[in-house]
């Protein structure tokens, strides 16, 4: 069996199951489905293809730009660049995209990120690519494509935040980017120099580095604190490896979570209406940094479904993740930021970063003015879906089973079943498991009062968790 399946983020799997015929054959069904719900004109069967910096990215690459051409589209060939300037160029082209890429996850996978002429697919268009795919007949070897045109997408999306944000914005920082093997590790030092920053590279690879802005790699923490140690940071930042998520570490290491950099990034903006998933910390309403805040489901998908449905006014949407999707266009002393509904990581580092220089603290200082606890997350790998899924059904329908499993840490108060199975606790912390949509992973997110509740609530969920799930194998 192969594999392949769709997640909150596209196509992902095995590289073996991807390299060759499969990455032809769900790029052809991909284009089949959309001529299906909406027929291109002949000006608009174009599809751009982009990749990140994996050691298999070129070859599946290349197999999609020759099923574009066996399509009857002219394929765009964008190189390595980050999924939302992927996503940028081919809504400002009217066309559609394809981004290589596995993100954060190892080396020995892969996956595809679609996306329409007007943004990322949604869970219908997931439906309909699938069944396209099972209709086509069986696809051998992909033919040769011929050299595709390059089509110079970086350049847009790197003007897009220089001709929004002031070039002395970031005047007076000191920052520090973790290059690793992000594709946007030269988008970075580029971007930043230009607003004003004073930028050193850290630690570039010609290997991939599956850094997870989510759940943090003990070897990434380390990293950080030892450049830290020295003081001559305000801030250490990077991203996962198609760029569609940040990592921001304050002066000290300390490594924010993703929703406080969305939060941040709202209050930068004067965002009306946030949309953001459960994981995302509860701070975000107590904040009043937005007038409304909507609640979802975990994956870009559904934040963008929110985002569709908030109504007027100015909408950002984020995930604990960090990645931030900007649904409406933002005006500001004559510059205007055009909407770019899916997730980027370039904008909310800009914003945290402005934020710290125009406030004239350190990041420490601005984090801590938002009283917003403190939360942690990791996972357990390796985790079989049917396992991780019959833990979550005891601890949602069974009131007795999860009275029994959470005796050691408190009672549970409440119990939100939106995407897994998200516990309060008398003493208002919050203890919530879900399954990965990308990967064989049980995630665990916490959030406390204070940094030593949370991390002994984390260390004990995961331990706990996986004594469980050994019990019902």
């Amino acid at each position: 069996m192969s594999s392949l399946k769709f997640g909150t983020s596209g196509l992902r799997g095995l590289v073996g199951d991807l390299v060759g015929a499969p990455s032809f054959a769900y790029t052809l069904a991909f284009l089949r489905h959309l001529e299906a719900v909406a027929p291109a004109s002949a000006r608009d069967r174009v599809l751009l293809v982009g990749q990140d910096l994996r050691a298999s990215s070129p070859a599946i690459a290349r197999s999609c730009l020759a099923a574009a051409e066996a399509a009857g589209y002219t394929p765009l060939d964008c190189g390595a660049l980050p999924t939302p300037a992927l996503a940028l160029a081919a809504m400002a082209h009217g066309a559609a995209g394809v981004m290589v890429t596995g993100s954060h996850i190892p080396d020995d996978r892969n996956g595809l990120k679609f996306y329409r002429p007007d943004g990322e697919i949604d869970k219908d268009d997931e439906a309909g690519i699938v069944s396209a795919f099972a209709a086509l007949r069986t696809v051998g070897t992909p033919p040769e494509a011929a050299v595709a045109a390059p089509y110079p997408a970086l350049a847009a999306y790197i003007t897009r935040y220089l001709d929004f944000f002031p070039r002395d914005v970031l005047a007076g920082l000191t920052i520090g980017v973790y290059e690793q093997s992000s594709v946007a590790r030269d988008v970075l030092s580029e971007v930043l120099s230009a607003l004003g920053a004073r930028v050193e590279g850290l630690a570039r690879s010609d290997r991939f580095i599956p850094v997870d802005t989510e759940a943090h790699r003990p070897e990434d923490k380390a990293l950080i604190a030892g450049w830290a140690a020295d003081g001559r940071f305000d801030a250490i930042v990077s991203t996962d490896g198609d760029a569609d998520r940040p990592l921001v570490a304050d002066e000290t290491g300390s490594i924010l979570r993703g929703d406080i950099l969305g939060l941040l990034t709202a209050g930068h903006l004067g965002i009306g209406t946030i949309v953001t998933p459960i994981t995302s910390t509860s701070a975000i309403e107590t904040s009043g940094i937005a007038a409304r805040v909507l609640r979802t489901r975990v994956g870009s998908p559904y934040v963008i479904a929110g985002m569709l449905a908030a109504g007027d006014g100015t909408v950002l949407g984020f995930e604990a993740n960090g990645g931030v999707l900007l649904g409406t266009p933002i005006e500001r002393a004559g510059r205007r930021l055009a909407a770019l509904p899916t997730r980027d990581a370039l904008l909310p580092i800009i914003a945290v970063l402005a934020t710290v220089a125009a406030k004239g603290q350190s990041l420490s200082q601005v984090v801590a003015g938002l009283d917003a606890g403190h939360t942690a997350a990791y996972r357990l790998q390796d985790v079989p879906a049917a396992r991780s899924g019959e833990l979550l059904r005891r601890l949602g329908d069974d009131a007795a089973y999860r009275g029994d499993f959470m005796g050691d840490v408190g009672a549970v108060v409440a119990v939100d079943r939106l995407d897994g199975v998200h516990m309060t606790l008398a003493d208002g912390s919050v203890i919530h498991f879900r399954a990965s949509g990308n990967a064989p992973e049980l995630r665990c997110y916490i959030q406390a009062a204070d940094a030593q509740r949370a991390e002994s609530l984390l260390a004990w969920g995961l331990a706990r968790a996986d004594a469980a799930m050994a019990a019902l194998a």
